[in-house]
């Protein structure tokens, strides 16, 4: 199943997409939206949302495509979780997690404009893939039981301010991570049946067209089973909730590449997840 929302921010309908992606069919017979409670009720009762056969066509030509999940309670992020990237950071690869966290709020679109803070010039990307929870995941007993609490997974953009992250930080990386619009969530959520393996899915990234990243989900450090299971044992992850579960290497902190300027362009895709855009602008 393929979910997503559509309209002004704020006032976003829930969608259901066909799996090739050329049809659209109405959910608000079924949930006025698609947000923590919408996914616990569908993991209680997978048969919720009806065949498309049963819901109305609905068109979304010119309308904006907003964030598959209404209203995270949270946003967690994992550190390093690749080899390669820990390597161009200057960090050995973590023994454990590395768990920050983003403001909620800075979940926007994955077509939105991305803001370049006040005072930037180490703005950055990853492309990451997301995890959405679905069932309440506390204490989770192992990894095997873990992929049992997703709802699904989405295409992310951890985006960062690394001088915010790493220098004025007082050592803690929120406040490069926190800034409005730093988190491009889609566009469509989908669930794990049609998702398929994550740890078999393809993240690349471009700016300006020029490629960046090209890894798969196979080289994280920490699978999404093993990083449900570990931060169900510091706190609880509740419905709606999500992971980014780390980002491969190429991005500008590496030195290899610029950071991002106004006017940039940045496209990031998961096999399977589909394709998001971006342009950075400053902020106002």
């Amino acid at each position: 199943m393929r979910l997503m929302r559509v309209g002004e921010p704020g006032r976003e309908r829930p969608v259901l997409v066909s799996s090739d992606g050329e049809r659209h069919y109405d959910l608000r017979p079924v949930t006025p939206d698609i947000d923590g409670a919408f996914l616990a009720a569908l993991a209680g009762d997978p048969g919720l949302v009806p065949g498309e056969d049963a819901l109305p066509a609905t068109s979304i030509a010119g309308e904006r495509v907003g964030p598959p999940v209404a209203r995270p309670s949270a946003v967690l992020c994992i550190g390093q979780n690749y080899a390669a990237h820990a390597a161009e950071s200057g960090a050995e690869p973590p023994e454990r997690p590395i768990l920050f966290y983003k403001s909620p709020n800075t979940v926007v679109g994955p077509y939105d404009d991305v803001l370049i803070p006040r005072g930037s010039t180490r703005t950055d990307w990853e492309v990451e893939l997301a995890v959405v929870i679905g069932r309440r995941a506390r204490y989770v007993s192992s990894p095997a039981e873990a992929l049992a609490h997703v709802a699904g997974y989405a295409v992310s953009n951890d985006v960062s301010e690394r001088a915010f992250q790493l220098e004025e930080s007082g050592g803690q990386w929120s406040k490069g991570k926190s800034c409005e619009t730093f988190n491009p969530l889609g566009p469509v959520l989908v669930t794990p049946d049609e998702a398929g393996d994550p740890q078999a899915l393809r993240l690349r990234s471009w700016v300006n067209g020029e490629a960046r990243q090209d890894s798969t989900t196979a080289d994280m450090i920490f699978t999404v089973a093993e990083l449900v299971h570990h931060l169900s044992q510091y706190l609880v992850l509740e419905p709606g909730d999500i992971i980014n579960t780390g980002t491969p290497q190429g991005v500008a902190l590496s030195g290899r590449f610029p950071y991002l300027k106004d006017g940039d362009v940045v496209e990031l895709e998961i096999s399977g997840l589909g394709r998001q855009r971006t342009r950075l602008c400053p902020a106002p």
